[in-house]
């Protein structure tokens, strides 16, 4: 049998075995508290502010409060752009158990379409549940009443109030003022690629067209901002503090609407354009385009039903004033006199035989004259005043085309006037090197003998028309034309006030407005070896509108302010040189267009208009034009009759 041998425990080196197993682990806990306890003072105390910051970006957040748009007035003070209260019919989706059932019964008590329904629900995939999101964007009165008095049976659905641009004169002022509409996604890639993205975040709509668009950083105004307090899921709590948005600032306009209306009625069932400027300083007193439309329409977001009607064979959506672009016919005949005087081309006392057409040397097609019998002798007085195109054909041979196309772009002619909004073409001022790069053609005299009556290649909008008339009775001042009368700025101006002894200083923030006018551009004149030129040309536009046999007689017959002018008839499509014309044989678009350039008082023209107009049934541009240029001067002094018997 075997011992067992037991081995004695050794209690003392069990015990030191232990206690360093607890020192150690004493330690570890130790070192452990301190980095805890270093941790806690590094974000309690070193980090505080760090942190605290960082919390309440999470806590408190600065909600951006959209500014009210600047109004815009016109030169006597009327209202033409407004922010006019609306309501919206909107829905808060958490809020609501059925929402289909909720739109069915909505449905019965307004009228809901299925575009607004598609867009609605669209729109609920992308937001927050507990945010409002639009199903109608405007309500009426009757409308707003009927779901007043049923909304205790909806919950979740409210009707919210805001102010959107409404222009009360609708389609009278949509081609100048232009109009404003929901912000896209172009709008703002534009705004973020100019670094304004922040300064939108509140705002629904912005500046499309017109002046709408071109003052869009004057009429914006300044975000403000709400501070609020919100919770993990981004709703609001409370609000903290308020800092109340800026206005944009208001704008005065040159424009007149009275003459806007008379331009519209003159205008009605043709289509045309009317501009008139002030020449004294450039400022557009009228501007009309017909057929005109309403810009009211896009503003809460034109349908597909209405935007369909305004692409129709009128295209009201054209900007004739400035995009429509017309053979500038026999207008331009007193600017190629003052050509053919300032290059010794012709003198006041020279005369060529007038036939009734002309030859080029050597040439067989006969360029007529508008009188198959001809004018007989006439002088460039004679030939103005009764348009005898003749005499042009023969002083443009003359002249050349390198001359013609140099002197009326001094004019403008070919380029864009400057004018205070984007939509505007350059229209067309031919040359050698023009024809070359459109149509890889030489130029030829034909093409000069057309353009010395407005014709051939030739175009200009009926803004350029007026702006190159307005440089021609300043005798070569040359005046940017422009809407813009004056700024009625809003800035915030802060006042530092002691009301005691004691030192403490309370400053007062409020607000002023201060008018700014607009200030003239004025571009480098056109200087001519002899000025009395221009006095020779100008009294031949006179005599056009004051003796019987001028082309613009008949429509200031009997004013009693003192007028000048040119009449011009435009073709359309070439004819034959053997072919009468007969507006009654031919189709609508393939008539003549009738236009007219006037100005007055003549001795210190205070107004100058350029009309043109499509397609005229019977007549040419003094009997069909001229009367328009007539009702806009008879309007414009008649006003200021009344404005001096009043004072």
């Amino acid at each position: 049998m075997a011992i067992k041998h037991v081995s004695i425990r050794n209690h003392s080196a069990e015990a030191n075995l232990f206690a360093r197993r607890a020192f150690i682990t004493f330690l570890g806990v130790l070192v452990m508290l301190l980095i805890l306890f270093n941790n806690l003072y590094e974000l309690e105390v070193n980090s505080f502010e760090k942190y605290q910051t960082r919390s309440n970006k999470n806590r408190i957040k600065l909600l951006p409060v959209a500014p009210n748009r600047g109004l815009i007035y016109d030169r006597n003070g009327v209202l033409l752009a407004e922010n006019k209260p609306v309501y919206s019919l909107e829905v808060i989706p958490e809020q609501v158990k059925d929402i289909n059932k909720t739109l069915e019964l909505l449905g019965s008590i307004v009228e809901i379409s299925e575009e607004q329904k598609v867009k609605f629900l669209e729109a609920m995939r992308y937001k927050r549940r507990f945010k409002p999101i639009e199903l109608i964007s405007r309500l009426n009165d009757e409308q707003v009443a009927k779901i007043s008095v049923s909304q205790h049976l909806f919950p979740g659905v409210i009707i919210e109030a805001r102010l959107k641009r409404y222009y009360p004169f609708g389609d009278l002022t949509t081609h100048s003022l232009g109009y404003v509409a929901k912000i896209n996604r172009k709008d703002l890639i534009n705004l973020d690629e100019q670094g304004k993205s922040e300064d939108y975040k509140a705002t629904r709509d912005i500046g499309k067209l017109g002046l709408e668009r071109y003052y869009e950083d004057i009429l914006h105004g300044t975000m403000g901002h709400q501070e609020v307090e919100v919770n993990n899921q981004g709703r609001i709590l409370r609000t903290l503090s308020f800092t109340p948005p800026i206005s944009g600032s208001d704008i005065t306009l040159s424009l007149d609407i009275e003459l806007q209306m008379i331009a519209k009625r003159a205008l009605s069932g043709k289509r045309g354009a009317v501009v008139a400027i002030d020449p004294r300083d450039g400022g557009v007193l009228a501007f009309y385009s017909n057929p005109s439309y309403d810009g009211n329409l896009f503003v809460h977001g034109i349908s597909s039903k209405n935007y369909k009607k305004l692409q129709n064979r009128n295209r009201p959506l054209i900007n004739r004033a400035t995009k429509g672009t017309y053979p500038p016919a026999s207008t331009i005949k007193p600017f190629l006199g003052l050509a053919g005087l300032e290059n010794n081309m012709i003198t006041t006392s020279s005369k060529i035989w007038d036939p009734g057409f002309f030859k080029l040397k050597n040439g067989k097609r006969k360029y007529r004259d508008h009188l198959k019998w001809g004018h007989g002798w006439v002088t460039l007085e004679e030939a103005v005043m009764r348009s005898c195109n003749t005499f042009f054909y023969d002083l443009s041979y003359k002249l050349g085309i390198d001359k013609i196309s140099e002197t009326m772009a001094k004019f403008g002619f070919g380029e864009s006037t400057g004018i205070d909004i984007h939509e505007e073409s350059d229209a067309i001022m031919p040359s050698r090197g023009w024809k070359r790069a459109r149509y890889n053609q030489p130029w030829y005299h034909g093409d000069t003998v057309n353009i010395g009556i407005g014709q051939g290649y030739w175009t200009v909008t009926p803004l350029q028309l007026a702006q190159a008339t307005s440089i021609l009775v300043n005798k070569g001042e040359v005046k940017e034309p422009h809407f813009l009368a004056a700024i009625h700025q809003t800035s915030p101006f802060t006042a530092e006030v002691n009301f005691d002894d004691s030192g403490d200083v309370t400053r007062t923030t409020a607000l002023t407005k201060e008018i700014i006018p607009f200030e003239i551009n004025e571009k480098p004149p056109i200087e001519l070896n002899n000025p009395d030129s221009w006095d020779i040309i100008l009294e031949a536009m006179h005599k056009t509108v004051r003796k019987p046999a001028g082309t613009g007689y008949r429509a200031f017959l009997g004013t009693k302010y003192d007028a000048a002018g040119k009449s011009g008839t435009g073709e359309v499509v070439g004819r034959a040189q053997d072919t009468d014309y007969d507006a009654t044989k031919i189709s609508e678009d393939k008539r003549d267009n009738a236009m007219f350039i006037a100005f007055a008082p003549f001795s210190a023209p205070e107004i100058v208009v350029a009309i043109a107009i499509e397609n005229v049934a019977v007549g040419g541009g003094g009997s069909n034009a001229g009367p328009v240029a007539r009702q806009i001067m008879d309007q414009y002094f008649a006003n200021k009759k009344l404005v001096a018997n009043l004072k």
